[in-house]
């Protein structure tokens, strides 16, 4: 009997996870892939000339990845726990908020001095709420989609669950807490790479807000020791392993959906016949692969800057340990206000001033993405992640006069909180130049044909059911419109961040006979 064959459109994590267990299962399953390399926006990359430092260049930091998919696919794959949660310096001042996982009574009294008391309980009754949340949904992830009422009746907390997945989280969040700041820390899992107001009637926010905190089933991020191009590198040994064949170097030109991939590699054009056709791309782009055209185009939001710094930066709040402070979630003008008045200057087509930014230190968790010589000078990687830069800047201002702006805006707004300038602190590279890199939304489109740079492929979904799946697709949330193609990239209904989920769905899907 001739094995199900199994032709997979990009090589992302996504699709290197449905590769494994599919071929582990005895399908016959190629993967094509445009790059020269299989990872999609998971890689390291040395950034800078003549500097030994690997970057994860694009995604970096891993919580919605199962260790159910770690287990059953073999994969030696590490992840460093930061013990710092966060540090938020409020603006204009030389004070700040540290929440210390570590610490409960430090962490209450930087809240109680911050906020007061009354906001102090609160986040500690919120953060127990959303852990009970997390335990409940996170299991679901790696299962058929439940339904919305099964869903709710797992939380077991209506007003929590109604907050989430039937009101604007603006309600939630201005209900729960008074601290202005407080208030902005807790928005800020509702907007990263999603452009929305936190009183979107679509509640696009709440979507982005549920999958930041249920992730491993307590809503931690954690550090891939290694870099992320370790976790894929891990996922292609296993595809390959498993006996998935890997073609780089080809780029799908066509789909035809009825079980054939047209592609390109070296002068060549190929056709590949197969039974059931895998999409690890947006499904725009694969709705143009199929008909020549796309009714919609996703739009990212967000812009992420890469640094090399010889020491980390001075703070202004003075006893706060820098490598405490940056070895977290580092917020910078953040604030609940300032997220509005980030979204209406970005919504209106300008540059957030000042830009909300979430920054991160990988290399106090993995000293190990820097050679030994540059260690020991006591140097480190920075990453700042801007909120509300929607693709729309990119086309209104082109996108290397945007990447400018946006360069220059990251710096500022890190500044603003700095007790030095960051010119006093950058490393330069081979040429003399600074090492600084900007990622925009027009970079992630051009360089890893991610349509709009959107990091999520159109938006995140609810990991639910409104009613009983007619097909296995269905059940497991990869239905493309097209029976013999199914999604398997963070625009399937349970994609986004590097998670795995989308691969390991359509893989499911296809085992039940999708």
């Amino acid at each position: 009997m001739t094995a199900q064959r199994i032709a997979i459109v990009g090589g992302g994590h996504n699709a290197l996870v449905a590769a494994a267990y599919l071929a582990r299962a005895g399908r016959e399953v190629t993967v094509l892939e445009r790059l020269d390399h299989v990872g999609g926006a998971a890689v390291s990359q040395r950034a800078f000339a003549g500097v030994d430092a690997s970057l994860s260049r694009y995604s970096y930091l891993v919580s919605l990845l199962p260790q159910r998919i770690v287990d059953e696919l073999g994969l030696s794959i590490r992840l460093a726990r930061r013990r710092y949660s966060s540090y938020t310096p409020v603006p204009g001042e030389r004070t700040g908020l540290l929440i210390d996982r570590a610490d409960a009574r430090a962490t209450d009294a930087s809240l109680r001095t911050i906020a007061g008391r009354g906001d102090a309980r609160r986040w500690q009754r919120f953060g127990e709420r959303l852990e009970r949340l997390a335990a409940a949904v996170f299991p679901t992830m790696t299962e058929p989609l439940p339904l919305r009422a099964e869903l709710a009746a797992a939380v077991d907390d209506e007003e929590l669950w109604t907050g989430i997945a039937e009101r604007p989280i603006a309600e939630l969040i201005e209900g729960g807490f008074r601290s202005d700041l407080v208030r902005g820390v807790v928005a800020t899992d509702a907007l990263i790479g999603t452009f929305a107001a936190l009183d979107d009637p679509s509640l696009a926010q709440n979507r982005c807000f549920l999958y930041h905190v249920i992730g491993g089933g307590t809503g931690e991020w954690n550090v891939p020791i290694g870099g992320m191009g370790a976790v894929a590198s891990e996922l292609e040994r296993a595809a390959r392993r498993a006996g998935a064949t890997i073609v780089t170097g080809a780029e799908v030109t066509a789909i035809d959906p009825d079980g054939a991939v047209t592609y390109r590699h070296g002068d060549a054009e190929h056709r590949l016949g197969a039974d059931r056709i895998l999409a690890g791309v947006a499904p725009a782009v694969l709705e143009r692969l199929v008909t020549g055209a796309t009714t919609s185009e996703p739009e990212g939001a967000q812009v992420k800057v890469n640094l090399l710094l010889r020491r980390l930066p001075k703070l202004r709040e003075p006893g706060v340990d820098a490598r405490a402070a940056f070895s977290g979630t580092f917020h910078v003008n953040e604030g609940y206000e300032q997220l509005g008045r980030a979204h209406a200057a970005a919504a209106a087509g300008t540059v957030p001033e000042p830009l909300p930014l979430e920054v991160y230190c990988h290399s106090l968790s993995d000293p190990s993405i820097l050679a030994p010589r540059l260690r020991e000078t006591g140097a480190h990687t920075l990453t700042a992640f801007g909120l509300h830069t929607p693709h729309r800047l990119a086309r209104q201002h082109g996108p290397e006069r945007l990447r400018r702006e946006l360069g220059r805006a990251v710096v500022a707004s890190l500044e603003s909180v700095l007790d030095e300038p960051l010119a006093d602190v950058l490393l330069t590279d081979e040429h003399g130049l600074p090492c600084i890199e900007t990622k925009t939304t027009a970079d992630l489109e051009r360089d890893l044909a991610m349509a709009g740079g959107d990091i999520f492929h159109g938006g995140l979904d609810w990991p639910f059911l409104e009613s009983p799946a007619e097909s296995a697709a269905e059940r497991w949330g990869v239905a493309s419109g097209w029976d013999r193609v199914l999604l398997c990239g963070s625009g399937s209904r349970r994609g986004g961040g590097v998670s795995g989920l989308g691969g390991h769905s359509a893989a499911m899907a296809v085992l039940e006979g999708a």
